[in-house]
Order: structure tokens, then sequence, then C-alpha cells
């Protein structure tokens, strides 16, 4: 698959949508004797973003209330995540999951990862713009302080979104793939550098032919040669990079399959890329889920969530009769 090849979400906007009717309807399940947890899966599942943040609205000129801060007091543990996580504009979500990944004790190497390999220059403008606004910090200096060394010099120049777009030179890719082919016999500072400024500022197309060319002069994979040479998070966040320009849902499948079977269910990944990727390409990762691990994505979901929150979860995903 060529990256720029259709892909699909499996959230898209409801026809004949009501924000008034909704914000009742959710008042009525959030303010009742019981909270209504069905209720509130069958709407804001069932709504795109946009939709939801028009209901927030609603539901705020209506009961003079904050819609997120009820689900998070009627809620809890992952099922709150779930619903919480529907409600934030697709860049604020990020900056909310950046943001949690680095405060507190220790980092989440591999959230930051996975966000800054996988976004676009306008996705990362976006989220940058949120992060300021929301934690009134600086994305750029916060990652400066949390990482160290040239994983930190690759997430830099990521963050930036400086990325060619659309452009391709395949006289240029041959030099490039020298260059690479270099770094992974030399491995000297400058070469690593000269590696991540290839990896991060060319545009995918140009990195398509790179990695061609790669293979003629080499006779490897990038993704092995890298990780033959490298190692730590540095080399994980140059191999997400190689993934997501080859492609970006089957690198997402690979990491809900890594974090449902390598991590016994990392609740926080499998949320995140559910939700950030619901109206992308979600219903193309549930195939390349299908595709290279034999079980569909839902199979996976039921077999290790439960309740409410497997309930969400499934509902997201969308699926069809064959996928349970």
């Amino acid at each position: 698959m060529f990256c720029g090849d259709y892909v699909q979400g499996t959230i898209f906007p409801a026809p004949s949508f009501n924000p008034i009717m909704d914000a009742q309807m959710l008042g009525g399940a959030l303010q009742g004797f019981y909270c209504d947890k069905d209720m509130l899966i069958n709407i804001l599942t069932q709504r795109c973003n946009a939709q939801r943040l028009m209901i927030a609205e609603a539901y705020q000129s209506m009961y003079g209330r904050d819609l997120i801060g009820d689900l998070k007091e009627q809620l809890s543990d992952h099922f709150k995540d779930v619903m919480v996580g529907l409600m934030y504009p697709p860049p604020l979500y990020d900056a909310h999951e950046l943001w949690h990944a680095m405060k507190g004790v220790g980092t989440d190497e591999n959230c930051l990862i996975e966000i800054l390999a996988s976004r676009t220059n306008g996705e990362l403008f976006q989220m940058r713009e949120a992060y300021c606004l929301q934690y009134s910090n600086n994305l750029q200096e916060d990652i400066y302080s949390e990482t160290s060394g040239h994983f930190r010099d690759t997430l830099m120049n990521l963050v930036q979104g400086t990325r060619e777009e659309g452009y391709a030179d395949p006289a240029m890719a041959a030099q490039d793939a020298m260059v690479l082919w270099e770094a992974c016999q030399q491995k000297t500072g400058e070469h690593k550098t000269m590696l991540q400024m290839i990896l991060c500022n060319k545009s995918y197309q140009q990195l398509w032919l790179v990695f061609q060319e790669f293979q003629n002069i080499s006779g490897q994979d990038m993704v092995d040669a890298i990780n033959e040479c490298y190692d730590g998070y540095f080399q994980e966040l140059l191999v997400a990079i190689v993934l997501c320009v080859r492609d970006k849902p089957a690198y997402f499948a690979y990491r809900l399959y890594s974090a449902i079977h390598d991590f016994g269910f990392h609740n926080k990944t499998v949320i995140r890329i559910i939700i950030a990727r619901s109206e992308i390409d979600l219903l193309t990762i549930r195939k390349r889920y299908k595709e290279r691990y034999g079980k569909s994505l839902f199979h996976d979901i039921r077999n290790f969530a439960s309740g409410h929150y497997e309930k969400a979860l499934l509902a997201i995903c969308a699926g069809d009769a064959e996928d349970y």
C-alpha cells in the first residue's frame, strides 16, 4: 500500500443530528437516580467529534453544567477515560495524552513515539497550539526537558511539523539512501543526526523511494537495518517513522496488537489509538489487524475488556457481524 491510498474511519457525522435532543438525553442519563451508561454509549460513540462538541455546548446552556465535568464525576476507570476522551477535539486529545505522558514520575516514551511519529504537519501544528492553550506550557520545551540524546533530537525535529510534502526526486533518493546506509555502518553522532534529519524532514513519497534505494544498495530492509544498528528509544522511534511512511494503518494495527498481547492489554494505548484514529483510518486499521494477525480487533477487545468499557470500545470500532 502507498501512503496516499484511500483509508477510512469508523465514525461519521450522524444524519438528522439534533444536539439539543442529545443534550437532553445525556442530562437524563447523567443526572438521574442512576447513570444510564448504555445511553451515553449510544449517543457519544454514534456522533462525530464536531457533533459531540455541539452537544457539549447545548448541554452547558441547558443545564449550566460542563458535560466533561459530569462525565468525570459519574463514571470511573477505563470507561470514564473512553467517554471523556471522545469529548476532546483531536488536537487537544493529542495534547492531553502528551501532557500525561510527561508529567509526574517517569515519562511514557511509547506514547511520545506513537503520536509524534504518526501525525501530519497540520496535526502537529494544531497539537502544539492546543497544548499551549490548555497547559500554558510549550510542548517543545517539555519534550526537551523530559527526554535526552538523539531520541530527544529526533522528537524535537518531528514536533516542529516541517516535513516536506508531496515531492519525490529519484536522484536525491539514491543519495539519501547512501547517507542512511553509511549511518548504519558508522553510527557516529554526526551520522545519527543525518539519519534522523532525512527521516523527519523528507516527504513520505520521497522516503518511499529512499527505502527502495536502501534495499538495492544494502540488500537489507530499512527496519531490519535500524534494528541491527541502533537500540533503545531512538531505535524504536526511527522504526515507527519508517512504518508510518510505509503504511500508517498497519503501524497502528501493530501498536494495538502489541498493546493487547505483549503488555497484557495496555488500556491507555488501546483507548488512545481507537479514539484518535476513529474518524481517520480505524476501519483500515481493523482490516490490517485481521490480515496480519488472523484474529479481528473485535475478537481481541472482547477477550480482554469487559462491561461498558468493552461495549464502548466495540461501538467505536463499529464492527460487522463477521468480526464478532
